[in-house]
């Protein structure tokens, strides 16, 4: 291990292929919860996520992003009949979008792929400098988010390979706001009747926004993590869970993230202003080792791919060895990991 913390090698763990999580539990809040406690390194408990009720207490404030993952995977064809495949990335304007196409190579401005027999076509505008495209959309629906529920999937990521025959179980019960590339999967183990229990407990619940990019999976190419170019992401954040984060926090009550992408909002509002306040904007805040955190003070998240940057951000929130050999105690204990495994609460 580097003293420093700054080798990517450093967040390395074994994970057994068997252990990759392919379909989620049913019902949702019936999956494993590992929990963490910072004060207390080494000492894990092992639990059920619907547990989560009697270790939040009345006060605690539960911030949640209710972003919406677009079916944004299509499977098309150039009119010459060669088949095309689309990842919408990122909305430039109102029905231009940056994509990721395949054969890239073979797709070049002026050229249109047809989707779902016409429903929807997407003309090349641009090859941009990183591989991907920028394409224009029509479509005979009244909106562009119409015509991809229609003819769109859900792009589920790379090592999940068995199909999800329903979609819905890829989004969280309180998804809003269409935009996002993947799911925030923290918060797929919340239940409709999870959350309102919590709230007659006095637990408060308030949303952000933040859209995930396809680059969440974008893997950590340099050695040492600080030369790494982190992706950006759009966020918002409401005046009321503003407010009350503010009001949480000058009356010491906890204010707990659900999941990495609620965190990195949290923070990057933070960092940005000093304190959390009614905003919207891009961050590509990188969370590892040394980062002081000025807002949560828990975090539910998952088990998430060794060398990546979302272990990197648990690490800095939980502590680096504590970290390290919770991941190796879910391994020895077979949690199951990734976007439909298991949770981990860290307070």
């Amino acid at each position: 291990m580097s003293k420093d913390l700054m080798s990517k090698s450093d967040y390395f763990y074994n994970l057994p292929q068997s252990l990759i999580a392919q379909t989620p539990v049913i019902p949702r809040d019936s999956c494993r919860m590992l929990c963490v406690d910072r004060n207390k390194p080494f000492e894990y408990q092992d639990k059920i996520f619907k547990d989560i009720f009697d270790m939040l207490k009345a006060g605690d404030v539960l911030v949640m992003n209710n972003s919406k993952v677009l079916p944004a995977r299509l499977y098309g064809a150039k009119t010459t009949g060669a088949a095309c495949e689309f990842l919408l990335l990122k909305q430039k304007q109102q029905d231009i979008w940056e994509c990721m196409a395949r054969p890239g190579k073979r797709l070049q401005p002026g050229h249109v792929v047809v989707f779902g027999q016409g429903v929807l076509k997407g003309e090349i505008l641009q090859s941009l400098d990183n591989g991907n495209k920028l394409v224009k959309f029509t479509y005979d629906c009244q909106t562009l988010f119409e015509a991809l529920d229609q003819v769109g999937k859900l792009p589920l990521p790379h090592y999940i390979t068995e199909e999800l025959k329903d979609g819905s179980l890829y989004q969280t019960e309180y998804a809003k706001i269409l935009g996002s590339a993947a799911a925030p999967t923290a918060g797929l183990h919340f239940t409709k009747e999870l959350m309102a229990k919590l709230e007659e407990k006095g637990v408060i619940i308030k949303y952000i926004t933040l859209h995930v990019g396809i680059g969440t999976f974008r893997p950590v190419k340099t050695d040492n993590i600080k030369e790494h170019e982190m992706h950006s992401e759009w966020f918002e954040i409401p005046q009321d869970t503003a407010d009350e984060i503010a009001r949480a926090k000058k009356e010491g009550r906890r204010v707990i993230s659900v999941g990495t992408t609620s965190t990195r909002t949290l923070e990057a509002c933070y960092k940005e202003f000093g304190c959390v306040k009614a905003c919207s904007m891009d961050t590509s805040i990188f969370i590892y080792p040394g980062f002081e955190f000025g807002v949560i003070d828990g975090l539910i998240t998952n088990f998430h791919l060794p060398e990546s940057t979302l272990i990197m951000l648990v690490s800095a929130f939980a502590g680096y060895e504590n970290t390290m050999k919770a991941y190796e105690h879910a391994v020895n204990e077979k949690y199951r990991f990734y976007s439909f495994g298991d949770a981990m609460f860290i307070y």
